[in-house]
């Protein structure tokens, strides 16, 4: 299990950082978090405060904590690694993140229109050398050239066996399969092809034990070495499920 009490910020702080916070205040001083614009807005300060990051959301994207993010990446990544993120979201941060606080060489992946558009915003505002992709619906194959190689691949990938209610558009939330498993699963299949041997895939998960014991599944059955690295942020548990590309790990695109 991961734990790291340090990261965050106050709520003072964040009013200083971003004024306008002020109005989501109750009378104790506390943030009205089922309010989506004070959720950005804190986040915003977040970013700013913590990561020297200059983030703008979508209206109708996923708002992440930009904790939970950073922890995840802090558990697979040691910094200068060649690295593709597969599904950067409207806001890029954690493509922002391996690059700017890890040093990372990364390439990252979107697939909806105008969140890809956000995306390249965020990378411009923050004088970013990320390399942005559209993925048209494909996942590694058919997106990143054949032959390129990469020390790291990692995704919050969809997750969910059937739609949700909320701000998740589909292509955010539904992961296909009994468990909500089946995205990870092909990302784990394709990912053989393109990783250096000794690479790793690192997928941020929920805590759903069925999702992670199918994915886990398949990763063994494909050769890689798994670690599970439990991690709570506020009063959510998250995954880190780390695969190690082996000699033995499965070569070649012809698995079912």
């Amino acid at each position: 299990m991961w734990k790291d009490g340090k990261l965050g910020l106050p709520i003072k702080d964040a009013v200083n950082i971003i004024p306008e916070l002020q109005k989501y205040l109750d009378e104790r001083g506390r943030i009205d978090f089922s309010n989506r614009k004070a959720r950005i807005l804190y986040n915003k300060a977040i970013a700013k405060a913590l990561f020297n990051l200059d983030i703008e959301y979508h209206p109708r994207g996923l708002v992440t904590t930009p904790v939970s993010r950073f922890i995840f990446l802090k558990t697979f990544l040691r910094g200068g690694e060649k690295v593709l993120e597969i599904g950067t979201g409207h806001t890029a941060f954690m493509a922002l993140l391996a690059e700017k606080v890890f040093k990372c060489d990364v390439t990252a992946t979107e697939v909806d229109e105008e969140f890809f558009e956000y995306a390249k915003r965020n990378i411009a505002r923050n004088n970013s050398n990320v390399r942005l992709v559209k993925s048209k619906g494909g996942i590694i194959k058919g997106v990143i050239p054949q032959g390129e190689k990469f020390d790291v691949i990692f995704s919050a990938p969809p997750y969910y066996d059937r739609p949700t209610k909320g701000v998740l558009t589909e292509r955010e939330s539904l992961g296909g399969g009994k468990y909500g498993e089946k995205f990870s699963v092909k990302l784990l299949e394709e990912a053989v092809d393109y990783l250096n041997l000794g690479g790793k895939v690192a997928l941020f998960l929920p805590d759903k034990e069925e999702l992670i014991k199918a994915i886990v599944k398949r990763g063994e059955d494909l050769g890689y070495s798994v670690r599970d690295i439990k991690f709570r942020v506020g009063t959510r548990w998250r995954h880190s499920l780390i695969f190690y590309l082996n000699a033995s790990s499965t070569r070649g695109s012809g698995m079912k």
